[in-house]
C-alpha cells in the first residue's frame, strides 16, 4: 500500500506570526532579529516582501539594511511563536496521530489511515491549509508524497500558502531536475562534495553508481542515493513520541570579546551550572564534554573529550571544558560566544565505572553543595546563589536576555 505523507510548513513563521500580531506590517519588509545590543543582531526570519530585496536569514543586521533601507526590525516573541506552533499542532491533530515535528513550524504527518474519513491526501492537505488560514490567521506550504523526503520537498518547491504533489509514478519528471542541495540531508559541506564531483541535481544524484557516492560521502552517499530514487521509509513518529537526548548544552554571545584565560574560565563556569542543571532535571549523566568557540572573525572550532567519570557535576564539567580549551586553542583572535554540551550521556539508573583517579569523597561533597545551591536558584531565582567567581558576571559578560529562556517543542533554549 502506498503512503500518504504530508509536510506542512508554516510559511515565514517568526515573521508571519509578528505580522498578525501587529496588522499595520502587512505588506511591508519585515525582519525579526536578535539583539543588536546583545551582539545577537542577526536575521532571524523575514517577510515575502523583505525576501524579494534579497533580504538572507542568518545576515547581520546592518547587511540587511543596506539591501532594505525601509526594512522594519522586531524583536523575535518566542512565547508567541511556541503558542502558534501548538495552534497548528491542534490542527493537524484532527487528522491524523501521526505528527513528527521539524522544528517549531514544520511538520510531517502521515495520512495513510486517514483517507476513508477525510477523503484524499490532496484534499487533507488543502483542507488543513484553508483551515490554518481561518483558524490560525497563518498560512502554510504544503508537500503530499509517498514518503518524508519527497513531502518535505514538495513544501519547499511553492512558497507561500501552496500544495505540490509529488506522486511515485511522476518524481523523476517533478524532482530530477532540481538542485541536489534541494534535497534534505545535502547541506553546504555535502553539497560542495557533490558538485566537486561533477554531480549537481537530483537527477544526477540518483543515476550514479552508489558505490561512488559511498567513496565520496561514505554511508550518507547511500542514504542519498535511495532518498533521490524514492526509497525513504523512514516513518512518521506518534505524536506522543519523545527522541532521547542525545547531548545538553548551552551557550553565550559574550556581551564584549573574551581577550584572558580568566574570561574564559567565568564563562564556561556560568554555562556549565546550565548544563549540570538540565541534566539533572532530566535524570542523565555526562560521560565527555564538547566546546564550540567562535572568535571575532566569527569562525567556529569544536573541541571534544571524555571525562574520567560520569557525573552531573559543574566542576567536572567546567575543569574538562577548560582543560579542552588550553590544550587546543589560542588567542590570536578574541573570543566572541562560548558553547558546553555534555555528550556521551547515560541515565542516573546506569551503573558508573568508577576511575581510581576520581575522588568520590569530594564528588559526593560537591554533589551535595550543586544540588543544594540548584534548589535554593530553583525556588528564588537563577541568580539567588551563585559562586564567588561569578558575582558581577552579569555586568560583564551575560546578554539582558540571557536569563529568559524558552524552551521550544525541538528541545532547542532561545
Amino acid at each position: 500500500m502506498t503512503r500518504a505523507i504530508l509536510h506542512c510548513d508554516l510559511n515565514s513563521f517568526y515573521a508571519s506570526v509578528e505580522i498578525f500580531l501587529n496588522p499595520t506590517l502587512k505588506g511591508k519588509a519585515v525582519a525579526v532579529c536578535g539583539s543588536v545590543e546583545d551582539r545577537h543582531g542577526i536575521v532571524l526570519a523575514k517577510s515575502d516582501a523583505a525576501k524579494k530585496t534579497g533580504v538572507s536569514t542568518g545576515e547581520a543586521v546592518w547587511q540587511a539594511k543596506e539591501k532594505c533601507p525601509d526594512l522594519i526590525v522586531v524583536p523575535p516573541h518566542y512565547e508567541q511563536y511556541l503558542k502558534f506552533s501548538k495552534l497548528a499542532r491542534k490542527i493537524y491533530e484532527n487528522y491524523t496521530d501521526m505528527i513528527e515535528p521539524f522544528g517549531i513550524d514544520e511538520c510531517w504527518l502521515d495520512v495513510t489511515g486517514s483517507t476513508r474519513l477525510f477523503g484524499s491526501p490532496e484534499h487533507i492537505g488543502m483542507e488543513i491549509k484553508e483551515r490554518m488560514k481561518k483558524e490560525v490567521g497563518l498560512s502554510i506550504s504544503v508537500g503530499v508524497s509517498f514518503n518524508k523526503i519527497f513531502a518535505k520537498l514538495g513544501s519547499d518547491m511553492k512558497k507561500p500558502d501552496a500544495m505540490t504533489v509529488i506522486s511515485k509514478e511522476t518524481f523523476r519528471e517533478q524532482i530530477w531536475s532540481l538542485p541536489a542541495s534541494d534535497m534534505l540531508g545535502v547541506g553546504r559541506a555535502t553539497g560542495k562534495k557533490l558538485h566537486d564531483a561533477g554531480i549537481f541535481t537530483i537527477g544526477d544524484v540518483a543515476q550514479c553508481k552508489p558505490e561512488r557516492l559511498k567513496s565520496r560521502l561514505g554511508v550518507n552517499g547511500l542514504l542519498l542515493w535511495r532518498y533521490a530514487n524514492g526509497h525513504d521509509n523512514s516513518t512518521v513518529s506518534h505524536i506522543n513520541f519523545k527522541a532521547p537526548i542525545k547531548s545538553i548544552g548551552h551557550g553565550i554571545t559574550s556581551t564584549k570579546d573574551l581577550r584572558s584565560r580568566d574570561d574564559v574560565w567565568k564563562l564556561f563556569y556560568e554555562l556549565s551550572q546550565e548544563v549540570s542543571d538540565k541534566l539533572r532535571d532530566n535524570d542523565l549523566m555526562a560521560n565527555g564534554v564538547q566546546i564550540t568557540v567562535r572568535d571575532s572573525r566569527l569562525n567556529c572550532k569544536q573541541y571534544q573529550g571524555k571525562l574520567i567519570c560520569a557525573t552531573q557535576s559543574i566542576k567536572d564539567i567546567a575543569f574538562k571544558a577548560m582543560e579542552l580549551f588550553d590544550d587546543n586553542h589560542n588567542f590570536i583572535y578574541s573570543i566572541r560566544s562560548l558553547t558546553v554540551r555534555a555528550i556521551y550521556l547515560t541515565t542516573t539508573h546506569e551503573p558508573v565505572q568508577l576511575s581510581l583517579d576520581y575522588d568520590m569523597k569530594k564528588a559526593e561533597r560537591n554533589e551535595k553543595i550543586e544540588k543544594t545551591m540548584k534548589n535554593i536558584r530553583k525556588r528564588y531565582g537563577s541568580r539567588a546563589i551563585t559562586f564567588g567567581s561569578l558575582l558581577h558576571i552579569e555586568q560583564e559578560y551575560l546578554p539582558g536576555s540571557y536569563n529568559n529562556g524558552l524552551t521550544m517543542p525541538s528541545g532547542i533554549q532561545r
